[in-house]
């Protein structure tokens, strides 16, 4: 059977800008845990306390998939397994498995260890062999394996027999540095399997855009039994092979089964949830998990689609808990509008409704509108077509005005006058600012009709100058999202007046989110 040893918690872990408490880490590896990988490295417990913190948590919780794998090195070349504070480091850890890594590539052996080329088989058969002397399970990660190979065929395979003698049950070879060609890595295994007989695994790193390639090509030669990786390509430089489109392909393109049956589905959401405990903005155009994934913007790609949902997508996108999404902008055609008025409950639009808001939004796009990230927007130009739709509000006038006061320091004071069933509103209120002063207006001119509106916050207010050689003459763009509850959506406007641009989407927001209460 196909193991699959994900190492988010420790190799993904040395990616740039990532750094995950010891809760942070239990979390994730419940998850990882409940999804049904068969391995989980929890961390280095000899190079920091919070590794060591959580291998004492782990040994008191009880897992339903995984085996939770510490992982080191092997012991210091002159010093012997049992005195070596690295390996009494994953002794006491706890785990049943232990996996560490040795040199393969003799330019580590013998400018980086400094030591000589039979001292790294020492070290290496005796520290697998100490180890499970102490009733640990050895997973032997064979470092810079390819491009040691490259160097000295022999001396690698040596390295590997070395880690066969000490008792290792898996011989996993990694490509460290992340340059090795699927081709090569393919040649390679299929010329050394023979000699080593001895069950293989791979780790492969990213840095040539080959990361999952090389998994593959290496499951695909017959002699890998093990694949190891992260959840979203985390990890040092460029990253690992990523879990989240190494696991798809051999699923769904290879039928190789390594998870329990329908946890796949369970992907997408295991991809989003990693991503947020790192507190890094999950990447929409990831394969398989992204949004983007299976977001259709082209005229023609949505009108293949509304026909046949496979002209377009290579697999059902809910199988790896997903969904198709379709973008509307200038390069849309009617299908997108359609498909968009029945994402949102809209009813039957009729062509022509349809095609005066494809053309609005033509224009609007033009004058640097985009609506690829305010549905909210589109939907509202899709309902404001409709015969005898009433907008919940209507915009009379407003005014904004900001002054710097001596004791105050700067001070927004906002007016606006709405008509609300037939009744003028006319009110005014202070903010932190314009916009922020624009927003308490609005609200308080609305609350009285409809006080749900209170329930409604502002999550994010983003600006973009689309021509910034204009001066303080250019285009502005405001991007609004506002949340009510678990529900949230956004909403545009642009002008060369920013508050006229923040006014737009934030009247659209508040119209849009009133609806959704009817």
């Amino acid at each position: 059977m196909l193991e699959i040893y994900d190492t988010t918690l420790r190799d993904g872990t040395q990616r740039k800008g990532i750094s995950l408490s010891c809760q942070d880490k239990i979390r994730i590896a419940q998850r990882l845990d409940q999804f049904g990988v068969h391995y989980i490295e929890g961390g280095w417990p000899g190079s920091n306390p919070k590794d060591i913190e959580f291998f004492e948590r782990a040994r008191e919780m009880d897992w339903q998939h995984a085996v939770i794998t510490a992982f080191g090195s092997t012991c210091r070349p002159t010093v012997n397994p049992e005195d070596d504070v690295n390996i009494q480091a994953l002794i006491n850890s706890g785990t049943q498995v232990c996996t560490i890594f040795g040199k393969t590539w003799n330019l580590h052996v013998t400018d980086v260890l400094r030591c000589s080329l039979e001292e790294n088989l020492r070290i290496i058969e005796q520290s697998c062999a100490y180890l499970i002397s102490q009733g640990r399970r050895v997973i032997y990660d064979a470092e810079h394996f390819f491009d040691g190979y490259k160097a000295d065929p022999g001396y690698a395979l040596e390295t590997l027999q070395a880690a066969k003698r000490g008792g290792a049950e898996i011989l996993v070879m990694c490509d460290t540095n992340g340059g090795t060609m699927p081709w090569d890595v393919d040649q390679i295994i299929r010329t050394l399997a023979p000699k080593i007989d001895y069950p293989l695994g791979i780790h492969a790193h990213n840095d040539s855009e080959f990361g999952v390639a090389n998994s593959i090509a290496a499951f695909r030669t017959g002699n890998v039994f093990q694949i190891q990786g992260t959840m979203n390509g985390f990890g040092e430089r460029c990253g690992n092979a990523n879990l989240c489109s190494v696991l798809p392909v051999l699923e769904l393109k290879l039928n190789q089964k390594c998870l329990p049956e329908g946890h796949l589905e369970q992907l997408s959401a295991l991809a989003h949830f990693i991503s947020e405990t790192a507190n890094l903005a999950p990447d929409e155009h990831l394969p398989y998990v992204g949004k983007a994934a299976f977001a259709h913007k082209g005229g023609v790609h949505v009108a293949a689609m509304r026909r046949n949902e496979h002209s377009y997508q290579h697999i059902d996108p809910t199988l790896v808990g997903n969904q198709m999404y379709v973008i509307v902008s200038e390069l849309s055609g009617r299908g997108n509008l359609l498909s968009k008025a029945e994402e949102y409950n809209l009813g039957e639009n009729s062509s022509v409704e349809v095609s005066n808001v494809l053309e609005e939004i033509k224009s609007l796009e033009s004058q640097g509108y985009s609506f690829e990230g305010a549905e909210a927007s589109v939907a509202l130009k899709l309902k404001r077509q409709q015969t005898g739709y009433q907008a919940p509000f209507e915009l009379i006038d407003f005014s904004v005005n900001v002054e710097h006061r001596q004791k105050r320091g700067i001070f927004a004071e906002a007016t606006v006058k709405v008509k609300v069933d037939g009744e003028v509103m006319h009110t005014v209120a202070e903010g932190d600012g314009p916009v922020n002063a624009l927003d308490n207006a609005l609200r308080k001119a609305l609350a009285g009709h409809y006080p749900q509106i209170a329930k409604f916050h502002l999550a994010d207010y983003k600006v973009r100058i689309l021509d910034g050689t204009n001066g303080t003459r250019a285009t502005t763009r405001v991007l609004i999202d506002t949340k009510n509850g678990t529900k949230n959506w956004s909403t545009v406007g642009a002008s060369a007046n920013i508050i006229e641009a923040s006014w737009y989407a934030l009247s659209d927001s508040v119209e849009y989110g009133l609806l959704q209460l009817k």
